[in-house]
């Protein structure tokens, strides 16, 4: 095999296909990239058994071969050369030739007949979507998903449905809830559940906010063709969380609040919260503000916020960090807080519409 290459277009590649290379497994195969080498073209693909990647870029070929080189060791090589052009080279020992400017690197390669395939979505649906809502979508409820297995695998996903011409997000992990909605010129009606790992490597690819995404959706699979790249991942069997009994349907507390001085007033007052340990934030709501308080080992911080409150009087505990990135994914100048007393469900809704629902759960107050 003997191709030559543009570095920065071959660097650009494999350090995004780097995401979906195989960490500390069994199978050292894993931890490389595929390339094969075609007259005019080369194809790179990552593959880790959960999610895989692939990109073509144009290539001059003058051999015809496949080989897989070790991700890290690849990008860390062509990120440090300083030529225009790199070419490669490898021969039937897997005795691989590196060659950009002055600089060459004679280094192993690894059979590509022991990389697994990549599998491809067969007979599935298909749906166009815009980059900068299925992105701004991904990040406003990702955070709520559950960031380890544990008992319910489903709740490491986000759940996505199209009905009615209307896409909504959701991610639970327990402890908070996460909903975010859009009109959409989809007339399928799709469910699926989808790890949010493999959702924010996917739209970590998108450069140009204004183009279309292709998602097809099969029975076991979903991909996504983002940029040139073709993008696959599992889906989650099983059915999703019933998230709707969750939610509260009425309120006996309210408050509108500006989003950006509730965020700045919770970030100074929990500063003295350590991620070791888990201090609530004590939130005291009268008639005229409210008074949030936070005391740990390290001190005790009080901030008062002048706000209208509707209905009764009331103490609740939160964790500021749920509260926090609620808040931030709301991208919306005020939000309504609906509250039920201090132990139910806080719920995080617009001032108008309904594009958005974040709940969390309380904290027991000492």
């Amino acid at each position: 095999m003997i191709f030559s290459v543009e570095r920065s277009a071959l660097l650009d590649t494999v350090s995004k296909l780097q995401r979906a290379v195989g960490a500390k497994t069994s199978m050292p195969v894993l931890e490389g990239i595929f390339i094969s080498a075609r007259q005019g073209c080369l194809t790179l693909i990552s593959y880790n058994l959960e999610i895989g990647m692939k990109k073509e870029i144009y290539a001059k070929c003058d051999e015809e071969g496949d080989i897989v080189i070790n991700a890290r060791l690849l990008a860390d090589i062509l990120r440090r050369l300083n030529g225009t052009q790199v070419e490669i080279s490898a021969d039937d020992r897997l005795n691989c030739h590196i060659k950009c400017g002055g600089a060459t690197f004679d280094i192993m390669g690894m059979a590509a007949i022991d990389y697994p395939e990549m599998p491809a979505v067969e007979d599935g649906v298909s749906v166009k979507l815009g980059a900068e809502i299925l992105s701004e979508m991904v990040k406003g409820t990702s955070f709520a998903a559950a960031q380890t297995e544990g008992a319910k695998p489903i709740l490491t996903g986000i759940n996505f449905s199209f009905t009615g011409g209307v896409m909504q997000l959701v991610a639970i992990d327990g402890y908070r809830l996460a909903i975010r909605k859009q009109k959409v010129n989809i007339e399928n009606e799709l469910s699926f559940t989808v790890t949010s790992r493999a959702v924010l490597e996917a739209v970590k690819l998108i450069e140009n906010q204004s183009e279309d995404i292709t998602v097809s959706v099969g029975d076991r699979l979903i991909s996504f063709e983002i940029e040139g790249y073709c993008f696959i991942s599992r889906l989650l069997e099983g059915e999703f969380v019933n998230y709707q009994k969750t939610i509260p349907q009425e309120h006996q507390q309210r408050v509108v609040i500006n989003t950006r001085e509730l965020i700045d007033i919770i970030e100074r007052v929990s500063l003295l919260i350590s991620e070791s340990f888990s201090t609530p934030l004590r939130c005291y709501f009268n008639e005229l503000n409210v008074v949030f308080t936070c005391a740990t080992a390290m001190g005790r911080a009080t901030e008062t916020f002048n706000t209208k409150l509707e209905g009764e009087s009331f103490e609740i505990g939160l964790n500021s960090r749920y509260l926090l990135e609620a808040l931030r994914a709301a991208e919306a100048e005020t939000v309504q807080i609906l509250f039920n007393g201090p132990n139910a469900g806080v719920l995080i809704v617009p001032a108008d519409g309904d594009e958005f629902k974040y709940m969390i759960m309380p904290m027991r107050l000492k």
